[in-house]
Parts: C-alpha cells; structure tokens; sequence
C-alpha cells in the first residue's frame, strides 16, 4: 500500500466505507449494515461521525442511512433529489448537490462525478425518482485523492475523472451482475490510473462473484489490487 499520509480506510462489507483522516475527519459512504451480511459484527462505527455520503438511491446503501444519521448527528451529502428523499425519512442536515459540484467538508474536498446505474428508492409507497448514480472524490487536504466509483458499469469518461483528479486510490465495483465485473473493471483502471484499487461490492450475495484475485490477474503489475476482508482497515 503506498504511503496515504495518515489516512485510513475501513471496508465494512459490500460498498460501505468509513474514511478517516489524519485530522480526525470521519466520512462514512453507502451506509448498509443491518442487512449486510458482510458486515462486521463486531465493529462500532465512531462516536464522532460528521458526514455521511449517498451515491445512489438502492436499499444496498442508504437502507442504515436515517438511524446512523440521527444517532450520530450526521449531515448527509447526497446528489439533490436523494438528499430530499432522506430528509422527509427523517434526517436532519442534508447537503444536495450534484454531478460536477464539490463541496469542502473540513479538510477534504468533495466531487460528485458520473456514474452509469439505475438509482430508484423503495419504500412502502413504491419506487421513487431520486435522481441519479453518482461517484465521489474525495481530495484530502495534505492527503491523498481518494475515488468511490459507487455502483457502475465502466464508462470512457472514467479518464476524465482520472485526468481531472488523479486518484491514488480507487474504491471500484468488482462483482457482476448489477455492476461491472473483473474485466471491465480492470479496463476502468487503464482510465482511471490509480495506484492502489480497494475492490467493493463483491461476495454480498450469490450473483456477486467477481474476485480481487480475477481483478488482479487482469491490471498492470505496478497497480496494487487489495484483497481484503470486511473489518479491515488499509
């Protein structure tokens, strides 16, 4: 793992992700957790969580969203219409934004860049337009550029987001099926040119069975593909 100036990034099974900065700064991204299977039971998120990010409207990564929120007083950072959306479920500080926008959360410098997914919310009353799948990067001041593609099939302005932002680290999709693959992921790391790839949403659920291992045989050598466990932290 190459040298992220004391930044640490917690897996905590499928696309759910705590960021911590060496200033303390704590994000939390697509919180899933009471029906995550991945999810590590014996984690504890931290007392102090300020800010949690919403790439799309799917119950796989907002479903903890509200309770997390409220239990730790959490503002949640979302593309304009799932912003709403949480709200009237009951959160109390939202920022909407959308593709293109960043937005500075103490030390870190937040985008919103594209995505190619579906994004509709479910609840009792049906299905809801909340507008659409998003990625983020985030810029740590003093830090390293980090990239959480959300879910996505790969895309050819991915090498805009890399030459826009030149993410040292990219959190991608592996597992198939909803999103993309090991092999198209692998073309997303051509475009994206990061050094490290921090694989996500793979092994939740049957469908799911990309593997880092697949990823790995199919990116230059020089990129380092993590194969780690929910729990870990890097």
């Amino acid at each position: 793992m190459s040298n992220l100036k004391g930044t640490r990034i917690t897996w905590l099974g499928h696309a759910t992700v705590l960021v911590s900065t060496a200033k303390g700064t704590n994000i939390l991204i697509d919180p899933f957790i009471s029906g995550n299977p991945k999810y590590p039971r014996n984690y504890g998120l931290p007392a102090k969580l300020p800010y949690i990010l919403l790439t799309h409207g799917h119950g796989d990564h907002i479903s903890d969203v509200v309770p997390v929120a409220k239990k730790h007083d959490s503002t949640v950072v979302a593309i304009y219409e799932l912003a709403d959306y949480v709200k009237s479920q009951g959160v109390g500080q939202t920022i909407g934004m959308n593709l293109g926008g960043t937005i500075e959360l103490d030390d870190v410098a937040v985008s919103m860049v594209d995505a190619r997914h579906s994004s509709g919310a479910q609840d009792k009353q049906g299905t809801h337009y909340v507008g659409v799948a998003a990625g983020y990067v985030l810029t740590v001041a003093g830090g390293p550029v980090l990239y959480h593609a959300g879910d996505t099939n790969v895309f050819g302005d991915m090498k805009l987001i890399g030459d826009l932002y030149h993410p040292e680290v990219a959190m991608l999709p592996i597992g198939g099926c909803y999103t993309m693959g090991p092999k198209e992921a692998a073309f997303a790391v051509k475009l994206l040119a990061p050094r490290t790839v921090l694989p996500l949403h793979f092994g939740t659920f049957p469908p799911l069975t990309g593997t880092p291992r697949e990823l790995a045989a199919l990116v230059d050598p020089g990129v380092e593909v993590v194969e780690w466990e929910p729990g870990q932290t890097v």
